[in-house]
């Protein structure tokens, strides 16, 4: 949002930062996260949201996904596995990003509408630490289709919860808090790199 001239709050990029740094300390407050994120979209119109996130995604997201990411997607895919993305990305992105990859599922944090467009206020469980363990519950009541085993991936403590809850996890290069919890539960690590 800074690149496209709309995150022009003074002090944006440092509260971002300060969120961030909670984040990989597994302490962020969400909500307000949120709130500083959609605050540069108030009052533009969902179409035009929306063309600006597919552009990101194209832009600066699909350029960092790994070989190794695309080539398991590729190979779920052929196994017949059902792939679902759950993320505390906010559900506009997350979907967007799903739909680039060709998942047919995505969970993320729902935001209201107001006056057509994206809100910064969260609706429903947002998908972060304990919440991604109830959204997923909520999904898996609502594909009962999809009742196998969860096989997780995962790079962040805040996801703690949600490896506890799968019957298998795999830490893809992982943050140092979550490597130690991973190591005493035995979650092989995964090295991808861009290449």
């Amino acid at each position: 949002m800074v690149r496209e001239g709309l995150a022009t709050q003074k002090g944006y990029l440092a509260r971002e930062a300060r969120l961030m740094a909670d984040y990989d300390r597994g302490e962020m407050n969400i909500a307000d996260y949120v709130a500083l994120i959609q605050a540069p979209l108030a009052g533009i119109p969902k179409s035009d949201v929306d063309a600006l996130v597919a552009r990101c995604v194209r832009e600066a997201i699909l350029p960092r996904v790994y070989p190794q990411a695309w080539e398991l997607i590729r190979r779920l895919r052929a196994e017949g596995e059902q792939m679902l993305i759950i993320s505390a990305s906010v559900s506009l992105l997350v979907q967007a990003v799903a739909a680039a990859l060709e998942i047919d599922q995505a969970l993320g944090i729902d935001v209201a509408m107001v006056d057509g467009g994206y809100s910064g206020e969260i609706t429903g469980i947002p998908s972060y630490q304990q919440g991604k363990v109830a959204r997923l519950a909520q999904w898996r009541e609502a594909h009962p289709q999809y009742d196998g085993e969860v096989t997780f991936y995962t790079d962040s403590i805040n996801d703690l919860p949600l490896c506890l809850h799968a019957d298998r996890v795999r830490l893809v290069n992982p943050c140092p808090q979550l490597q130690a919890a991973g190591a005493g539960y035995g979650w092989p690590v995964l090295s991808w790199r861009l290449e």
